[in-house]
């Protein structure tokens, strides 16, 4: 059965700043709700999510959670004057990002990252975003991958991205255990239909679905809205506008459709959503819950607005 899991970016101040104890409390909702598994990276706020979900986590016995990081941007501090937010997150420039897959540098990052968390190890090592950096990522960043876990520092080891073609190479090339694809297989995106999904279904690899609302465009679709980390074009806001008229018609929500969708395929094994607050925890949790009536997907079908190919909720996932 797919899982919801808790992706840590908001509470490392994507776009807007949180503050200690909303951060604590989302992580607090997490836990309440039964969510047992949690994403975080050094990128996220330079570190300030790592620091932030090790400290609510602290609280349960080690063995009851599981959590994944990432690699490939080492952070080295810096002078700290202006803020990050050319990068996303609305924290000091306390230190700098450097693009890293390089053995050492692989193994100083998590190092870095285990202090920040509180850990002596990791569940799962995503290799994160080596989109231009393939060539060092797949020589060097990877065996050093594969080195940790054979030592028992990480359990599972894998790639997470924004884009399908590297990921699926990953998948058929080396012997990753899971790998993160975010906003590529979506209410408004199918692309990892068409390569990744497959793959991964062959060779028995675990795929984690994030950006399940598209930056949340899904969650909210409006002219402001975001897409894919940026202002969302007038045709994909058009276009969630309609899925959400059809979900409102079907007395169901598009945010429930939107999880509901990604929780369906058969080579998905968890679903990822950011939240920075337990209101926003709340909410993701219920509509993950809420059943999504087949007359809604039939439409969708029909209408066009979905792919034949797509795997459905209640249909055969062997």
């Amino acid at each position: 059965m797919t899982a919801l899991a808790f992706g840590a970016a908001g509470i490392g101040n994507l776009y807007t700043e949180v503050s200690d104890e909303q951060a604590h409390a989302a992580v607090t909702a997490a836990w309440r709700q039964g969510i047992r598994a949690f994403d975080t990276a050094p990128h996220y706020g330079l570190g300030l999510s790592e620091r932030r979900l090790g400290a609510a986590l602290r609280e349960h016995p080690r063995d009851t959670y599981t959590v994944s990081t990432k690699v490939g941007r080492r952070l080295e501090p810096a002078d700290g004057t202006g803020d990050d937010l050319a990068h996303g997150f609305a924290v000091q420039a306390t230190h700098r990002r450097v693009w890293d897959f390089t053995a050492d540098g692989i193994r100083r990052t998590l190092d870095a990252s285990l202090g920040r968390l509180g850990l002596d190890r990791v569940d799962t090592v995503y290799l994160h975003d080596p989109d231009d950096h393939a060539g060092q990522a797949f020589r060097e960043g990877y065996p050093a991958l594969e080195r940790l876990r054979a030592e028992g520092v990480v359990g599972r080891i894998g790639a997470g991205m924004n884009q399908t073609a590297l990921l699926t190479r990953f998948v058929r090339d080396t012997d990753v255990d899971v790998v993160l694809c975010a906003g590529r297989y979506t209410l408004l995106d199918q692309s990892a239909l068409t390569d990744l999904l497959p793959a991964a279904r062959e060779r028995g690899t675990k795929v984690v679905l994030g950006g399940a609302f598209n930056s949340g465009l899904l969650a909210d679709p409006r002219p402001a809205a975001r897409y894919d980390y940026r202002r969302a074009p007038r045709e994909l806001v058009g276009r969630a506008l309609r899925l959400k008229a059809v979900a409102e018609r079907h007395g169901t929500t598009l945010r429930a459709a939107a999880l509901a969708f990604c929780a369906a395929h058969p080579a998905v094994t968890e679903v990822l959503v950011g939240a920075r607050s337990a209101a926003e925890v709340d909410d993701c949790a219920a509509q993950f819950r809420t059943p999504v009536p087949e007359a809604f997907w039939r439409e969708l079908r029909e209408t066009g607005l979905l792919p034949a190919g797509a795997p459905l909720p209640g249909e055969d996932r062997s």
